[in-house]
């Protein structure tokens, strides 16, 4: 009993921490060559992954949330671009997180990642084409205005969906991959660090100092 109080209150405060990490990378953005300029690239999924693998889908999914929320503060996009951010975030640490969940091996981190990856690409495309792209065009942009972006990359692009195909869906599944990269780098030293208090941290080391 006491154990599962400790246990939902390190996660709890793994998600605060995660999620402040997270809302400070996504304020380190920059822009990719040979994408339009309202792209940009960020590690602020990279937390949010950790946290997933860490303790389970829901988890990752809430640093999402939290991160976006607090990036709210300072939109300059009216806050669709923070729900594309979230809705693609969701879909690569939800996708992660519950693969792993069932098998939490390398092998399984490896499956996790690049399903999470693709899933989120995938999602994204539908995401931006049915309910951001949309939005844009009638707070921010017309829709030739964007696709004019896309056309002064690749002229022979005639239509958004073309463009997110050919953009956005390698962009995206490729911004996956480099977070999983990073995340398998770091994730064995961190791992123990986020599960474990202190006390069971010493109580783990006496007992390997026994065996």
């Amino acid at each position: 009993m006491q154990t599962n109080r400790q246990q939902k209150t390190r996660m709890v405060a793994v998600i605060g921490i995660m999620s402040a990490v997270a809302a400070v990378l996504q304020f380190l953005e920059f822009p990719v060559p040979l994408m339009p300029s309202f792209i940009k690239f960020d590690f602020s999924d990279l937390p949010g992954l950790i946290t997933a693998f860490a303790f389970g889908p829901i988890a990752g999914i809430l640093v999402s949330l939290i991160k976006n929320v607090i990036h709210l503060l300072v939109t300059q996009s009216g806050g669709v671009g923070e729900l594309a951010n979230f809705i693609i975030a969701a879909f690569f640490t939800g996708t992660a997180g519950i693969i792993y969940k069932l098998n939490k091996s390398r092998k399984g981190a490896l499956i996790a990642a690049l399903s999470g990856s693709l899933v989120s690409a995938v999602a994204g495309i539908a995401a931006n084409y049915f309910i951001i792209y949309p939005i844009y065009y009638k707070i921010a942009m017309p829709e030739e205005a964007i696709l004019g972006m896309y056309q002064s990359i690749l002229p022979s692009v005639d239509t958004i969906f073309k463009s997110l195909l050919i953009f956005n869906l390698p962009f995206t599944f490729i911004k996956g991959l480099l977070i999983s990269l990073i995340c398998f780098i770091i994730y064995k030293k961190l791992s123990p660090i986020l599960k474990e208090s202190k006390a069971q941290r010493d109580a783990n080391r006496e007992k390997k100092s026994k065996q």
